[in-house]
């Protein structure tokens, strides 16, 4: 199969299989450009979420114009983008039938209620797998002696400053980031 059709399908069963938004399809991308594909290493697997989560537009989105461009340029990056849509307007067009025909059957809400914590489970999964690599490094063993103090330090204020504060999300990035870069420097000047 071509590289070009290659990334269609990858990002065709990322879009097919990603139910619960944009977080909850980072493990099926991993999957695809980390795991089964290698287009991309963990780090920079990691380094494409932190863009992607960035940038305006969804994540999955995002992801797939990043990777495609990375792996075959321009045409790699239209033909990504459109594998990762294709399946959401295909599903949207046929539940938007189904919804309008079946919208007040106990059924119907059942299955949307069972959805609801794959969603959640596959988000969990995502958060995880990232905060371990920034947190302990990739490859790295998980113990208190691994740990990048300088990352869990920027996480916890972070978090802190989120929920106590409500700042947005891309303002926290940033700081964060400038922060823990500067911290980073000091202490290699050091």
């Amino acid at each position: 199969m071509s590289l070009i059709l290659t990334l269609y399908w990858a990002f065709f069963q990322v879009g097919l299989f990603a139910f619960g938004g944009g977080l909850a399809a980072l493990p099926l991308i991993r999957d695809q450009v980390v795991e089964t594909y290698h287009w991309l290493d963990m780090a920079t697997f990691t380094d494409l979420v932190t863009i992607a989560e960035m940038t305006p537009g969804p994540i999955a989105l995002n992801a797939a114009t990043f990777v495609g461009t990375r792996v075959a340029g321009l045409p790699g990056s239209i033909v990504a983008t459109i594998g990762c849509i294709t399946p959401s307007l295909i599903i949207v067009l046929i539940l938007a039938r189904v919804y309008s025909a079946w919208k007040d059957k106990a059924a119907f809400q059942g299955v949307l209620g069972g959805l609801r914590p794959a969603a959640v489970a596959l988000i969990a999964s995502a958060g995880v797998s990232i905060a371990v690599l920034a947190l302990f490094g990739e490859g790295e063993r998980i113990a208190p002696d691994s740990v990048d103090w300088v990352a869990l330090s920027c996480f916890a204020i972070a978090l802190l400053v989120l929920r106590k504060w409500k700042l947005g999300p891309i303002t926290v990035m940033l700081a964060t980031g400038v922060v823990g870069t500067a911290i980073k420097l000091i202490l290699e000047a050091v």
